[in-house]
């Protein structure tokens, strides 16, 4: 015994040092354990039917433990979110911008976003704050202050902008069109994925990134020719 607290199997931070401090390798490796059993619990019963005491069993903790690494289930919910996100990320040796020209960089950005989106992890995330977000609302906003979107269409609106900048591109708003090319290439595969529609075929989903890189391209062109059209209707009125 330690205090009020009894060592159990498989808790290295109690049993390391001597009822002494549990070193940064052990910490680091008995959090994880807690974020893992969550991960499983959350994605499996949902957030409201998950329980401390669940996650706490799961883990092979005390509560007391529990309560030592985080505050409460809102701050566990917020480390598994992290954690899924980080996970979703590509690896570090991976380019993000590869190709000879923007169509090949754009459906290299779009395959690496359609898959990460497609992901067990990610559409376990995505049902279970469209299943939950109504009872407890903050947790989608746990998610998009995790999310990597921003970073994605911050990525996007600089190759577009960089394209307009040497004509390539006729774009009033970078950041605008990387959004809604990020909403093109995520929208209806993940909702399919969700069950709301037939499921994608792998052919399909191998096909998407291409077949929304020429639509969203040949959609910028042709805001130009638009702009042309308009322009030469107001000149003859």
């Amino acid at each position: 015994m330690i205090g009020n607290y009894k060592a159990t199997a498989g808790e290295p931070d109690v049993v390391s040092r001597r009822g002494g401090r549990p070193s940064k390798a052990d910490a680091e490796q008995l959090a994880h354990r807690i974020v893992e059993a969550a991960t499983e619990l959350f994605f499996t019963l949902g957030y409201g039917a998950t329980s401390i005491e669940a996650v706490a069993q799961r883990a092979r903790i005390s509560k007391r433990t529990f309560y030592h690494r985080f505050e409460n289930k809102a701050a566990l919910f917020s480390a598994v979110v992290h954690r899924t996100v980080e996970r979703l990320r590509p690896p570090a040796d991976v380019p993000l911008l590869r190709g000879a020209n923007l169509p090949e960089i754009l459906r290299g950005l779009a395959k690496l976003i359609l898959g990460a989106a497609l992901s067990p992890p990610a559409i376990a995330l995505h049902r279970l704050i469209v299943a939950e977000s109504g009872r407890f609302p903050d947790l989608a906003a746990v998610v998009a202050r995790q999310d990597a979107s921003e970073e994605a269409i911050e990525l996007i609106a600089g190759v577009l902008e960089r394209e307009a900048h040497v004509g390539n591109l006729t774009l009033d708003n970078s950041t605008f069109a990387a959004q809604q090319f990020l909403h093109m290439v995520i929208a209806l595969p993940q909702r399919r994925a969700l069950g709301l529609g037939m499921q994608m075929t792998s052919a399909e989903v191998d096909a998407w990134p291409r077949d929304v890189v020429n639509l969203f391209l040949n959609g910028c062109r042709g805001w130009e020719r638009a702009d042309a059209l308009t322009h030469a209707i107001a000149s003859d009125t």
